[in-house]
C-alpha cells in the first residue's frame, strides 16, 4: 500500500509534468514557425515525451491503493 505522502508527491509530478510537457510543446511549435527547425523539434519531441510520463504517471496514481482507517 502506498503512503499518504507517495500518493501527493506522483499527483504533483502528474501535474507538473503534463503542464510543463504541454508548455515546452507549444513553445516548441512557436519556434517552428519563426524558422528555428532544430529547436522546435527539439522542443516538441521533449514536451511530448514529457507529457506522456505525466499521462502514464496519471495511471501509475489510479493504480495506487488507498490506506484504509
Amino acid at each position: 500500500m502506498a503512503s499518504e505522502r507517495a500518493r501527493v508527491r506522483v499527483e504533483r509530478l502528474v501535474w507538473i509534468l503534463l503542464y510543463g510537457g504541454l508548455l515546452a510543446l507549444s513553445l516548441g511549435l512557436f519556434v517552428l514557425r519563426e524558422g528555428e527547425a532544430f529547436w522546435g523539434w527539439i522542443l516538441i519531441g521533449g514536451g511530448a515525451i514529457v507529457a506522456a510520463v505525466g499521462a502514464l504517471l496519471v495511471w501509475v496514481r489510479s493504480r495506487m491503493k488507498e490506506e484504509k482507517k
